[in-house]
């Protein structure tokens, strides 16, 4: 069986910024905003920053997350990729549910 392979992929320059503005205005840290979304605040970070691009479902987490208008969440839908990090296909075995999961400190992170 061949592997599946991966590329890096480069953000839009102004996904970072429009998430880091709406995150702000939101008035929301950087780790609430990760808590909110069930995700790592380091990760956060990086795509605020341009070095991460998030999967469809965190993209759509985070819209809501941060109450993008409707152009804010264009921008993040056109950058996110359908298969990525949680959406990434060999991630999940087959038949595995999608619901709830426990992170490092026992806390519920939301998935799709």
């Amino acid at each position: 069986m061949d592997p599946i392979s991966r590329k890096r992929h480069t953000p839009p320059p102004e996904l970072g910024p429009l998430l880091a503005a709406a995150r702000q205005r939101s008035g929301l840290g950087l780790r609430e905003t990760a808590r909110r979304a069930g995700l790592n605040h380091q990760y956060l970070q990086r795509l605020e920053t341009g070095q991460r691009v998030p999967s469809m479902s965190v993209a759509k987490v985070l819209a809501e997350v941060l109450a993008l208008d409707e152009a804010e969440r264009a921008v993040l839908l056109a950058a996110a990729l359908p298969d990525a990090g949680r959406d990434y296909p060999g991630r999940r075995r087959p038949g595995s549910k999608i619901g709830t999961r426990t992170g490092a400190h026992g806390h519920q992170l939301a998935t799709e």
